[in-house]
């Protein structure tokens, strides 16, 4: 077979146009119930196609005035589909690479932010989950927690006339490569993060209360232990707090990565109750930009937002107590993410693996507990 295949970017270019195209996947359904890509269909016949058995994939129906895309693992299951499908007179591709490959897909929505002057783009991993903010202002920009190619921001700010002069992460993180440092030294910019000890490379450290100037904006950091002890937000003009993996717009940050033991995970869950109590004491109004989503991301330039009074009330069944929080944040943790100690040795070290970073990064978000 011949050009029976599309790539990541050709595949991500034609969402982002809405154009017409199907997107089936042939994984596993509970697969694909928590890890897909926006808007696509499944198809559980993945075993099925490995056994010789093309009746599913024969029998499902399909438009036949759009492409379809069909989707696996890591794209060569998928082509077995195509195949079948090309049998019938379908123009049908498998997406090289698979879901591994689709990890790495983003997509940007801008965010309105009444009270400040500022732009802000959220710039979204679509299979990931990941959510990461440039911000510009001035003529300058800053970047909170980069997790796509740093080229993307680099170009983004090109785009708006920025320069990328501030670089933060919220935390040391265990889902997500984080690109700051590769951002740092391809921009220039200053590379921030919480105090701590535990990374292993130069950085300008924040502590609660420190301010960053970005144009004529201002970013205010708030100490917020719980999800990592070193955890903090970025408070943009007094109007949009930018979390991290503190809290989400329907969860807040599980307190067991990387945790010692149990007796370190729970006092990280009473760390992260009071650090909600400090969130909850500013304006109803203000907006929760957190650095994570449990959701495909559609190619729809919605951010994912939420105003605090909102994102507060979401996981007000948590507990009101701070013992009822605690025993409830403990009891309702979900799987452990299968390379996050692999992600967190390099994002401790400063370093970048020499392989392709879907190999570890692959795989549903699970920083949230709701």
């Amino acid at each position: 077979m011949k050009n029976v295949t599309i790539t990541v970017s050709d595949l991500r270019d034609m969402l982002d146009r809405g154009d017409p195209v199907t997107v089936i996947d042939i994984r596993f359904a509970e697969q694909h119930a928590e890890w897909t890509i926006p808007g696509s269909r499944n198809v559980d016949v993945y075993e099925a196609l490995q056994m010789g058995d093309t009746r599913g994939i024969d029998s499902v129906t399909l438009p036949a005035d759009r492409p379809v895309v069909a989707v696996c693992n890591v794209g060569r299951t998928s082509l077995l589909a195509v195949d079948r499908l090309r049998r019938r007179g379908l123009d049908a591709r498998s997406l090289e690479g698979g879901m591994q490959a689709w990890s790495l897909a983003w997509n940007v929505a801008p965010v309105a932010v009444p009270g400040s002057s500022a732009t802000v783009l959220q710039v979204r991993r679509t299979g990931k989950g990941c959510l990461s903010y440039l911000i510009g202002a001035g003529g300058e920009a800053a970047v909170i927690d980069p997790s796509v190619d740093p080229d993307v921001y680099a170009e983004l700010a090109k785009q708006h006339g920025w320069r990328i002069t501030v670089i933060l992460d919220t935390h040391v993180h265990a889902d997500h490569l984080s690109r700051a440092r590769v951002l740092a030294e391809l921009t220039g910019a200053t590379q921030y993060l919480p105090d701590q000890q535990r990374v292993k490379f130069p950085f300008t450290a924040l502590r609660d209360g420190d301010e960053i100037a970005v144009g004529g904006s201002r970013l205010r950091v708030l100490s917020t232990p719980g999800h990592t002890f070193e955890s903090a937000c970025y408070l943009l003009d007094g109007a949009a707090l930018f979390t991290g993996d503190t809290l989400f717009v329907n969860a807040v940050g599980r307190p067991d990565l990387k945790a010692g033991d149990r007796t370190e995970a729970t006092k990280r869950a009473h760390a992260l109750w009071g650090s909600l109590q400090k969130i909850a004491a500013l304006p109803s109004e203000t907006l929760v930009l957190s650095c994570h989503t449990s959701e495909p991301i559609p190619f729809d330039r919605r951010a994912v937002v939420a105003p605090l009074a909102e994102a507060l009330k979401a996981v007000a069944a948590l507990g009101g107590t701070e013992k009822q929080f605690v025993k409830a944040i403990l009891g309702r943790i979900p799987a452990t993410p299968p390379n996050h100690l692999y992600i967190v040795g390099f994002n401790e070290n400063g370093e970048f693996p020499p392989f392709d970073p879907a190999m570890l990064e692959a795989g549903a978000n699970r920083c949230a507990v709701a």
